[in-house]
């Protein structure tokens, strides 16, 4: 078993920008893909963004080139980056990371962006 545990959320304004990171523990060595996906009240869990154990990253189109996410292996945490964030990105936002048994999540951090 995985458990991932986010933190850095918070309130910012428009414009402004936030980090957040989210650490694995338990059985983390065979951790594959990790990343990030949010929901806004009302809305649907969306993807935001990913990143393969070797670094490769893909993006929700709505937040490339604003958003950017990284990880440190030894570590077992993965970090997004957000800049310029707009009052559309406020959200839940909750780590996942996947292996070979399944998928885990983390318990969701609030980002909330005032117009």
């Amino acid at each position: 078993q995985v458990q991932l545990v986010e933190s850095g959320g918070g309130l910012v304004q428009a414009g402004g920008s936030l980090s957040i990171s989210c650490v694995g523990s338990g059985s983390t060595s065979g951790l594959n893909g990790m990343g990030w996906y949010r929901q806004a009240p009302g809305k649907q869990r969306e993807f935001v963004a990913g990143i393969s154990r070797g670094g490769m990253t893909r993006y929700q189109d709505s937040v490339q080139g604003r958003f950017t996410i990284s990880r440190h292996n030894a570590k077992n945490t993965v970090y997004l980056q957000m800049n310029n964030l707009k009052p559309e990105d406020t959200a839940v936002y909750y780590c996942y990371a996947g292996d070979s048994d399944g998928d885990y999540w983390g318990q969701g951090t609030q980002v909330t962006i005032s117009s």
